[in-house]
């Protein structure tokens, strides 16, 4: 057996040269350092023999060499610059292989450098250069990498009282590992996007806390690998202040895609605490998306002409009947004035999120033929129109012809675009502009902020009743009248059974003040039978919203029910919302139907029915931390509504006050409200529904045992609710509580009173 050949090696070491490759830390395109250490791999037996430097390769003319290249040059990335240089000490001055390390100092604002690894042999280059076909990448012996060095953050990490009270510096340093080699066959760079990686990262890190580096490194790593889709990443985490006689205390730990597919998997069967001991995935309600369509494109939606809501629907139906694609995620929804021409309707704005088979210019043809479709004609531009769709980004493609650029060439200057665009995106990265859709907007609302007509009125609106009635979630706090058409419900049971007395009850309601009615025809209340049939939950709820709607009742009904069918009948009768305690879980048609009916839904948080809700088991949370693991499950619920095609305009999230939770966890729920939809949080902007009426945790501080008799506890609750920034609260005393969300209202939602 032929023995393998150990060559030896020439050394260029920190050659640092000046180039244009990518952007600096504040993302600016200028020329800026680069550090260049490289290998080459050849045989000096004849140099050595003979003392002649004409035997071997000279490390001079390389550095001449290398210098002239990176000098004279423009590179998209530094993966480019690192291929050019290995080609050349390849090709040029013969190297068997080619090792190079490639890095920016200061390139990431909060890291002493950021950078590549990679090497390749001559026989991987044709005589022209070009890259030959590579074949299997893992029977290579190439390990490219990308790597930050020394990113300095501050953190609570500890163990110790003391490391409780105070952040401390982490210094981290990151390997990652591609699926596939930096710079493939083509010779096509595909940039890992360091800058966004470490900003996910870095609003991770420093918003959390650890006891120890362990637990730190790896959850750490499971973000790369989760978030920010890395293949596999090696971090290395150091205390400086660990320990008063040493420089740092520290581990590493290394993970892959297989790790967390195992971590998943294991958690997926521990299971999550759903209705009848169901778990999450049991559940899972989806699109059947061909395999074929493996583009993702991110399309903006706008309609300002007739039924505007009408004309959004119609568009993304279109988009899945006749363009190639999947809607598999969409925006909150924004009315916003128009721009360029001004005379002339607000627009609804809204982004989706597609799968798709077609390449770029098939996909902008058949939009193009949707709008056609849907009425637009080219009158003159940025004329009134019942939809716009536009192209936003296209995979991470970058291109430029006469009829179509990627990414759009305006995404920067259009607030309507952006608002919706970070809902579902706000971490992706700018290819042309090298910031994020998060940046984007913050800069652009800086600039709106300080201009002479000042800040855009873009609201984020609810078609709560299609294009006949929108709500705009900024401007109050809308009042939800409870209406239990039901025997046994906890504080008026019995009450409006009979359909008269419901609807004089509807009307009053009205009358003071409610903005939505919420009617139920099945108690909820702990310990309550839900098995009964569901035609007789039907017979109670349907009469009365049929009734309702018969008279002229103008306001949204929203129907409070886990049952499809229940729901199905209502929204047919004339309701206009969906209200599921189970958050869609509990029926396998639930999401089915609010897919359908394409209604506001309400999630809830609940655990367990309510005969075992207040159970032991279903009151614990893991680490006490209630606020948490309801942030998680609603995120899950979501998850699976935004799947089964419910859009996220119409989701409303309701932490389930009462249900599930002790006194003491209901009241953590008030205090921390605003935390669990704050930027950056899980819940990131989704509106909130809070239900403290009459309930239990306020009979339980104010000694009153009568639920009917609790108004005044209920008012303290709803004010904190709307202190939390809670969008509707659903009540029993209306008027009562009308009049004090106007109050805190004034304070927290307006100052124009």
């Amino acid at each position: 057996m032929e023995e393998t050949r150990e060559y030896d090696k020439i050394l260029i070491k920190n050659l640092v040269l000046k180039n244009v490759t990518g952007v600096d830390s504040w993302q600016r395109l200028k020329s800026q350092p680069v550090v260049i250490t490289v290998w080459l791999y050849t045989d000096i037996t004849a140099a050595g023999d003979t003392d002649h430097v004409t035997n071997s390769i000279h490390y001079g003319h390389v550095t001449k060499g290398i210098t002239k290249l990176a000098e004279t040059n423009t590179f998209k990335s530094l993966e480019a610059l690192a291929h050019a240089v290995v080609k050349l000490c390849c090709v040029h001055f013969g190297a068997e292989r080619t090792a190079i390390t490639v890095e920016q100092p200061k390139a990431l604002l909060h890291a002493s450098a950021s950078g590549v690894q990679l090497s390749r042999s001559k026989h991987d280059f044709k005589d022209d250069g070009v890259v030959e076909t590579l074949g299997d990448v893992s029977k290579l012996g190439y390990e490219d990498v990308v790597f930050v060095k020394d990113l300095r953050l501050h953190t609570i990490i500890g163990v110790n009282p003391w490391e409780r009270e105070e952040k401390q510096v982490v210094v981290i340093n990151l390997t990652i590992y591609p699926s596939d080699l930096l710079f493939p066959v083509g010779g096509s760079s595909s940039s890992h996007h360091l800058r966004t990686i470490v900003r996910t990262l870095t609003r991770h890190i420093e918003a959390s806390g650890y006891k120890t580096v362990e637990a730190f490194a790896v959850a750490v790593a499971r973000l790369a690998l989760e978030k920010c889709h890395v293949n596999k990443i090696r971090v290395q985490v150091e205390k400086p202040s660990a320990i008063l006689f040493a420089d740092a205390s520290g581990l590493e730990v290394t993970r892959d895609i297989k790790w967390l597919r195992n971590v998943l998997e294991a958690e997926k069967k521990s299971g999550h605490h759903f209705a009848h001991g169901a778990t999450l995935e049991d559940q899972v309600v989806g699109k059947n998306i061909p395999a074929d369509y493996t583009h993702t494109a991110l399309i903006a939606l706008g309609s300002n002409v007739g039924d505007r809501v009408a004309h959004l629907y119609q568009a993304l139906d279109l988009l899945e009947q006749d363009c190639s694609s999947a809607v598999v995620d969409t925006s909150f929804l924004y009315e916003t004035p128009p721009m360029y021409y001004t005379e002339q309707p607000a627009f609804l704005n809204g982004v989706c999120k597609v799968l798709t088979c077609l390449e770029p210019a098939d996909l902008l043809a058949k939009l193009k033929h949707v709008e056609e479709v849907m009425g637009r004609t080219a009158s003159f531009r940025n004329a009134p129109r019942p939809i716009d769709l536009d192209i936003l980004f296209y995979d991470d493609l970058v291109m430029e012809t006469p009829d179509l650029t990627i990414p759009h060439i305006s995404i920067q200057e259009r607030e309507f675009v952006l608002w919706p665009l970070c809902d579902i995106a706000k971490g992706m990265e700018h290819p042309r502009l090298y910031k994020t859709c998060g940046q984007l907007l913050s800069q652009l609302l800086k600039v709106t902020a300080e201009s002479e007509q000042g800040p855009l009125k873009i609201e984020k609106v609810i078609p709560i009743q299609k294009d006949q009635q929108i709500w705009r979630w900024n401007s109050q706090t809308y009042i939800m009248g409870i209406l239990n058409t039901t025997p046994d419900s906890f504080s008026d049971g019995g009450n409006y059974v009979d359909v008269d007395k419901a609807v004089a009850a509807a009307m009053q309601m009205k009358a003071d003040g409610a903005s939505i009615l919420d009617i139920g025809g099945m108690s909820t209340r702990p310990g309550a039978d839900d098995a009964f049939p569901e035609e007789e939950e039907i017979k109670r709820v349907v009469p009365v919203i049929r009734r309702l709607r018969e008279q002229g009742f103008d306001l949204p009904i929203s129907i409070d029910t886990f049952r499809a069918a229940v729901a199905d009948a209502a929204v047919e009768a004339g309701a206009s919302m969906i209200n599921d305690i189970s958050g869609g879980a509990r029926d396998p048609n639930m999401l089915k139907v609010m897919a359908k009916h394409k209604v506001p839904v309400c999630l809830m948080h609940m655990r367990g029915d309510a005969k075992t809700m207040m159970n032991e088991e279903n009151t614990t949370y893991d680490n006490d931390d209630v606020v948490n693991a309801i942030s998680q499950q609603l995120h899950d619920l979501i998850r699976r509504a935004l799947a089964a095609g419910v859009y996220r305009w119409n989701i409303i999230m309701d932490p389930g006050v009462g249900f599930a939770k002790t006194a003491e966890q209901d009241f953590q729920i008030l205090r921390h409200l605003g935390d669990m939809v704050a930027e950056d949080a899980l819940l990131e902007g989704f509106p909130t529904l809070m239900g403290p009426s009459r309930k239990k945790f306020i009979g339980k501080v104010t000694g009153v045992d009568d639920a009917g008799k609790r108004s005044y506890g209920t008012a303290g609750a709803v004010a904190a609710s709307v202190a939390g920034g809670a969008n509707i609260l659903r009540v029993h005393d209306v008027r009562p509580m009308w009049e004090v969300a106007r109050v805190c209202d004034s304070v927290w939602k307006r100052g124009d009173l």
